[in-house]
């Protein structure tokens, strides 16, 4: 199995750009021949390519510094040197891009394919062809090549998922996404069984599809570190959809609503813009006979507070239908959202720079 790796910090490096020639022409029976010196080629840069087909930062955990390579000096009979070769990283799509020092936010690698120069090269010198004129026809001076840029950065993975499933601790997240998807997480009868984030693909037609992301549980006080909340919580930011996923606990003080209202708050403290999502609440493990006997009554409680409890069991595929149906019609309610939401930006900012326009 491949190891997990969703931060790493790098050292990246444009390479240097190639110094300009000093060189004159030596042709037969042109005795004073002019310059002939060529430009140093630019340096290679280094430049980050998102890539779906990856799912972790693992390749940057061994290795900490890549340089590009150097442009090639120029040479004589006004020959450019070769430009150096850019050095191309593969990041998974959903990486950010930060600048070590400043904290600056860099590029959101998002899109597959997408490429972001992280370290330009260094511009190569000019050769003493350039330097040529009226009172000096034999210049002896020629530019060195630039440096390439040089910075460290972080890089921060960020899952790209449609769905999120949240819950307390062995509450049946990764059953559940086992159920729903091909993904295959461990899955046991002791807390924090998920160590770490997986993603699963859920296909209800040829036309519809929707990726799960399934995070390690989370408990009271997860958005300042308790637990493995902390960490992980960021993989639920690009999701448009949260599935709360409760269960009929036995320990003291643990409700279903309680659970609800804790992740809730766990969330609007780590991030208020997590708390205005979308959201389907589910009440898993509905093949136990206390959890049925009193499913009925937890509904009455939740619709009361204007909530929808849906039920399950992840671990004979009871309600499993309908939780994808739900799922598929809150990812369409939030799309349109989106949609409406990016509309009316547009159109404020238009009726603005009518306004600015009229000198309103």
């Amino acid at each position: 199995m491949t190891a997990f790796v969703d931060q790493a910090r790098i050292s990246v490096r444009g390479g240097d750009g190639g110094n300009g020639a000093v060189a004159f022409r030596r042709e037969k029976f042109v005795p004073k021949g002019g310059p002939a010196g060529g430009d140093g080629g630019d340096g290679g840069s280094v430049i980050l390519l998102a890539d779906e087909g990856l799912s972790t930062l693992l390749d940057f955990r061994y290795r900490h510094d890549y340089q590009a390579p150097a442009g090639e000096r120029g040479g004589n009979k006004d020959k450019y040197g070769h430009r150096g070769q850019d050095a191309v990283l593969r990041v998974p799509a959903g990486t950010e891009v930060y600048d070590h020092a400043s904290g600056e936010l860099l590029a959101d690698m998002s899109t597959h394919g997408e490429r972001f120069v992280v370290a330009s090269g260094g511009k190569g010198g000019r050769g003493n062809i350039h330097f040529a004129t009226s009172t000096d026809r034999a210049p002896r001076r020629a530019e060195p090549g630039q440096p390439g840029e040089e910075r460290v950065i972080r890089l921060e993975l960020k899952l790209l998922a449609d769905v999120g499933l949240v819950g307390f601790p062995n509450v049946g997240k990764s059953s559940l996404i086992t159920r729903i998807s091909a993904a295959r997480p461990k899955v046991a009868d002791y807390p924090f069984t998920t160590l770490i984030p997986h993603l699963g693909m859920v296909r209800l037609s040829d036309d519809r599809s929707f990726v799960v992301a399934d995070v390690p549980g989370l408990i009271k006080g997860a958005h300042e570190g308790a637990g493995l909340g902390h960490r992980f919580l960021r993989h639920l930011e690009r999701t448009r959809v949260l599935v709360h996923l409760l269960e009929l606990s036995s320990t003291p003080g643990r409700t279903p609503l309680r659970d609800y209202q804790t992740l809730r708050r766990e969330l609007a403290l780590y991030d208020p813009a997590l708390a205005g999502r979308t959201e389907v609440v589910v009440l898993n493990k509905l093949d136990l006979p206390e959890t049925r006997k009193k499913f009925s009554a937890l509904q009455r409680l939740f619709a009361r507070r204007g909530l929808s409890l849906l039920g399950i069991s992840a671990a004979t595929g009871e309600g499993i239908s309908g939780l994808q149906a739900a799922l598929w019609s809150a990812l369409e309610k939030a799309r349109a959202a989106e949609v409406a939401g990016k509309g009316a930006s547009s159109d404020s900012k238009m009726r603005s720079g009518i306004a600015r326009g009229r000198g309103i």
